[in-house]
């Protein structure tokens, strides 16, 4: 597949606003692991190749290990291989990129709270809708895959 169009030189702006958020993200309390986690688990489920791509290398870098990331489309079948924390960040993420279902679940958001505070669930949040949104200009642009 080969890209449309650079969306980045077409729409500075929107793309100088987008690495704004991902800017504000630095600051939060995720960890690069759990960045990396919520950044694959919703490119997994949105199938982009480029962020797919992009994402397992940045994990890797990062010291995730292959097996977690090898596993992670099925992490509720090897919960064991992720802490609670991760497991609750992996339900939100999957439940605001699948938004259109069930949204945010009670049930998931007071497993949050028990584990994070409310700031700290609005930057899990925030760090799940920013992937969503590259996901989504990389498939919309065909995203070429770095070689």
């Amino acid at each position: 597949m080969s890209a449309r169009f650079n969306w980045t030189t077409l729409h500075p702006v929107a793309y100088k606003a987008g690495i704004g958020i991902e800017m504000a993200l630095q600051n939060s309390f995720l960890d690069p692991i759990q960045k990396e986690l919520i950044k694959i688990r919703s490119s997994q489920i949105n199938g982009c190749a480029f962020c797919l791509d992009m994402h397992t290398k940045d994990a890797l870098k990062h010291g995730e290990t292959p097996q977690r990331i090898f596993i992670l489309n099925a992490w509720r079948d090897a919960k064991e291989f992720f802490t609670e924390e991760e497991q609750v960040i992996l339900m939100i993420t999957e439940e605001i990129t699948l938004i259109n279902q069930k949204g945010l679940t009670e049930d998931t958001y007071e497993k949050a709270k028990k584990l994070f505070d409310e700031t700290q669930i609005s930057q899990i949040i925030m760090a799940a809708v920013a992937i969503n949104m590259w996901n989504r200009i990389a498939k919309a642009s065909h995203m070429e895959i770095g070689k």
